[in-house]
């Protein structure tokens, strides 16, 4: 049972090891990344059932285009199905839908569902579920960076106004919260191009557990985990300045 206190506001995912997870029981990676998705309904669950506020899942990131065709094609055919089931869903459970990213070189049927569901859920007032789809922080920071540059260029903003709040402001994730915690699985230990200025003072937490076998048990073990630490932002420890 999660503790009620301390409840980190926003939770990011690396949800990496799908494929590992799949050879290991000499299964297909499609069957892999099914059991995956299956683990994404369970932690959303959970997430909305602990009072988190906004759960951010990587789930496609701008280098992943170098997989097979074949199974990228697959990808993108299994998330518009379940997505497009889920809504219902979404909307019943006060869920709201977001999502993160370039546009470029997604296919359009899967834009198309990704604004359905944004649509069907933007009044929702209850977990943000934010997919970071087609998702790099690079190349998030390059584009906050010419929409500054663009800002100054048209005098709506000075050179000397910028600071770390415009930058903020300038970046896809510029309505929601930093993230109090990163999870990521399977036994990586690396953020790989995963919210790289917003994850400047999160808690971090790696897990040997490949995707599809972390369930509500181990998401509920990472936020008690957190829960134990103390977050300083740069400060001396409450015992240190005891002493």
């Amino acid at each position: 049972m999660t503790q009620t206190d301390n409840i980190p506001r926003h939770v990011a995912i690396i949800m990496d090891g799908n494929g590992r997870w799949a050879k290991q029981r000499h299964l297909t990676r499609t069957q892999g990344h099914a059991e995956g998705i299956k683990r994404v309904e369970e932690i959303v669950a959970a997430a909305r059932k602990v009072g988190i506020a906004v759960l951010t899942l990587f789930t496609f990131s701008t280098e992943n285009w170098r997989r097979p065709e074949s199974e990228i094609s697959m990808l993108m055919n299994m998330l518009t199905n379940v997505l497009q089931q889920k809504i219902k869903n979404l909307k019943e459970n006060n869920i709201k839908f977001q999502v993160i990213g370039r546009e470029k070189n997604v296919p359009r049927t899967v834009l198309k569902i990704f604004q359905m569901a944004i649509n069907e859920t933007k009044n929702n007032t209850g977990l943000i579920v934010n997919l970071a789809f087609n998702y790099g922080s690079r190349q998030e920071i390059i584009d906050a960076v010419k929409g500054i540059a663009s800002a100054v260029e048209k005098k709506s903003l000075s050179v000397a106004d910028i600071d770390e709040k415009t930058v903020a402001r300038f970046l896809y994730t510029k309505d929601l919260p930093d993230p109090d915690l990163l999870i990521r699985t399977s036994g990586e230990r690396r953020i790989s191009n995963f919210l790289l200025w917003q994850l400047s003072y999160s808690e971090l937490y790696f897990t040997d557990k490949f995707w599809p076998d972390f369930t509500k048990e181990e998401f509920e073990k990472a936020i008690a985990d957190y829960q134990q630490r103390e977050r300083r932002y740069g400060e001396l420890a409450k015992s240190e300045l005891k002493r």
